[in-house]
């Protein structure tokens, strides 16, 4: 943020008032959404209203005759859509409910399920070569299947697994089947890593090198798939390590010269697996590797032979390329993210898939916004709003409320990056009113997490607008705002979110306390610095923890200014060295420049209440250093303010000399 510097008389000489470096005060970023992140399968709208699919849920361990009149006419409805029958549709219902899934998901998910029970009841039938006692069993168990009871159906074919296992050399084959109907069974129910443990039992039954490999690997397949799944859906890291091993593994079964289609499929899961575990994690040795894995992919799904899935794989790339440049000082790989979602656009058109079109224009305005970040100008910025609104237009709050509610949100980011780049409000109080529309359909009860972002976020808009502004009404909005999200991004639930909007809710209170004459403002910043460095550690995120030590030291110094000792201005040098250790010149050259000057700026404030020449000079040189710094670096406005400082840098140096 900009901060204007103003100086005033004190002992015949020029004296520091207040010295806020410009841009020293820094939010954690907004951060936007990918809608659909890694492509894997198309979404259902099954037709009913999302709170009537929730009351089935909800009620589907109730008797029949029990529900309403028209509770019972949506499970007919749903027992035409999904073409399963009641007993089925009642025991998906069941299954949702069980696993607590999301509302926003529920469509997607009761699919998924009537998807696997038809393969089911195509499965669990008795083979030739079944003994008597065998067909009984798996007779029984289609009837339980047929009855929704999976949980009998996966007790009956256990019974069937252990009497075949009995006679393993001969019925082999039917064996690994058995178990891997159990892991479809397993599949159904949501349960992952059940599932996995299933497959990898059927392709245990044979040897590697064995006429069955392409049995064998097919159920290899199936089990990295459950455990990307598990690793994905449920956040378990182990099973994304364990899916990329299986998928590395797979790559060699499958070679490229004879099935050069489902070589390239496994790289692309590969891919996937990778991202989200790489997404994850601090470094980028996981997302390189996807970004590899990817590009693997398409030297076979070309756009020529496989256009679809052309499309898929230079999506999912993009959003790869994108975190990754998001990491990354320079451009290139959001260029590159920027390429490959253009690249997908083409066959990916508005005519032929319009909710993947949409989706990717979301994904390729992220890219488009997070280049803006990093670039003088505003023409990325004003293209990311384009696509923002080009995504709009099909994923419409009629049509996809949820995934609606996400793209405005991400409008309002790079709204109010353009908003922060001019010198009126116009842009700001687009952001802002881009915010208050996702929270219309992010309400706290049905997406408390994404409410939660939402409200951060528009924290963040109202403060910018708030500094703006003489009065105080917007910053007070933004405390608000960010203690609201504070109710759901709990330290135990998201302790990094939660982290960040501490951080937030300081930079706020802190620009609140410089306007009033008291100190309890600024104290309670100061508190909520402090709240954010317990989770934003070195350790976990260098660049995160200096940024708000750079805060800490903002607030410090405000504070100090207005006590009479040394106490906080001490404190807040402190701060600012703190943040200097990852704030390198080599590493984030402006944001170095920036607490290098700050410390300057605190400094000279000590030299003046000590009377301590040494120090000034040190103070002189650190301001004119980071005006040097910014004006290398291109950045005018943060230079002029720093070049303001000096003359009265100069005149409290000579003054302490003696001259």
């Amino acid at each position: 943020m900009k901060r204007h510097l103003s100086f005033v008389a004190a002992l015949g000489m020029g004296f520091f008032a207040s010295m806020t470096a410009a841009y020293a005060q820094v939010r954690a970023d907004t951060g936007s959404i990918a809608i659909g992140g890694s492509v894997t399968s198309s979404t259902v709208i099954i037709g009913i209203p999302q709170e009537k699919v929730d009351e089935l849920v909800r009620d589907a361990k109730r008797p029949l005759e029990e529900l309403t009149t028209q509770q019972r006419e949506n499970i007919v409805l749903l027992k035409e859509k999904l073409d399963l029958n009641v007993s089925q549709v009642r025991a998906a219902l069941g299954i949702l409910g069980e696993n607590d899934i999301p509302p926003e998901r529920l469509a997607a998910k009761l699919t998924e399920i009537a998807e696997r029970f038809k393969n089911l009841q195509a499965t669990a039938s008795a083979q030739p070569g079944d003994d008597p006692k065998i067909a009984a069993l798996k007779t029984d168990a289609q009837k339980a299947i047929e009855a929704g009871e999976l949980a009998k159906a996966d007790a009956l074919l256990a019974d069937v697994e252990t009497e075949q296992r009995r006679a393993l050399d001969r019925l082999a084959v039917n064996a690994a089947e058995t178990s891997a109907q159990r892991g479809e069974i397993a599949l159904t129910r949501l349960r992952y890593a059940e599932a996995a443990a299933h497959f990898a039992n059927a392709a245990a039954v044979f040897p590697p090198g064995s006429i069955n490999e392409d049995k064998r690997a097919s159920y290899l397949q199936k089990e990295a798939s459950s455990l990307y799944q598990q690793g994905d859906e449920y956040g378990d890291n182990g099973a994304l390590l364990s899916a990329i091993e299986g998928y590395k593994r797979l790559v060699e079964l499958t070679p490229r010269e004879r099935v050069p289609l489902q070589w390239a499929t496994i790289q692309n899961d590969l891919g996937n697996a990778l991202s989200v575990l790489g997404e994850r994690e601090s470094g980028t040795a996981k997302l390189e590797e996807a970004v590899v894995a990817y590009r693997e992919a398409l030297k076979e799904w070309t756009r020529e032979r496989v256009p679809l899935n052309s499309a898929v794989a230079q999506n999912n790339l993009g959003l790869a390329l994108t975190r990754l440049g998001e990491r990354e000082n320079g451009t290139a790989k959001l260029e590159a993210a920027v390429v490959a979602y253009r690249e997908a656009l083409k066959e990916w058109t508005r005519e032929r898939v319009p909710l993947r079109w949409a989706m990717t224009q979301n994904n390729l305005a992220i890219a488009l916004r997070a280049l803006g970040m990093r670039e003088g100008g505003t023409e990325k910025l004003e293209e990311a709003v384009t696509a923002y609104r080009e995504a709009s237009k099909e994923q419409t709050r009629e049509r996809v409320p949820l995934q609606w509610a996400t793209i405005q949100n991400n409008l309002g980011n790079a709204l109010q990056l353009l908003g922060e780049r001019e010198t009126g409000t116009a842009k700001l109080e687009e952001a802002v009113a881009a915010y208050r529309e996702a929270l219309k359909e992010q309400t706290r009860e049905r997406v408390p997490l994404d409410w939660a972002r939402t409200q951060n976020n528009l924290g963040s808009a109202l403060s910018s607008l708030g500094e703006r502004e003489s009065g105080t009404a917007k910053l007070e909005e933004a405390v608000v705002a960010y203690r609201e999200a504070l109710k759901e991004w709990t330290r135990e639930r998201v302790p990094l979110q939660w982290a960040g909007t501490q951080n937030n809710l300081g930079t706020a209170l802190s620009s609140l306390g410089r306007r009033g004459s008291g100190t309890e403002k600024l104290e309670e910043a100061i508190a909520a610095y402090r709240e954010a460095l317990k989770e934003q550690t070195r350790e976990r995120g260098p660049l995160d923890w200096a940024m708000t030590q750079n805060n800490l030291g903002l607030a410090l110094f405000s504070l100090g200014q207005r006590e009479s000792g040394t106490e906080r201005l001490e404190e807040a040098v402190t701060a600012y060295r703190e943040a200097l250790k990852e704030r390198t010149r080599e590493r984030v050259p402006l944001q170095w420049g920036i607490s290098l000057g700050n410390q300057g700026i605190a400094l000279m404030f000590l030299a003046v209440r000590r009377q301590d020449a040494a120090m000034a000079e040190t103070a002189l040189s650190q301001i004119n250093t980071a005006f040097e710094t910014m004006r290398d670096s291109g950045h005018a406005p943060n230079a002029a303010h720093y070049e303001q400082l000096l003359p009265a840098a100069r005149a409290i140096v000579a003054r302490l000399r003696g001259r």
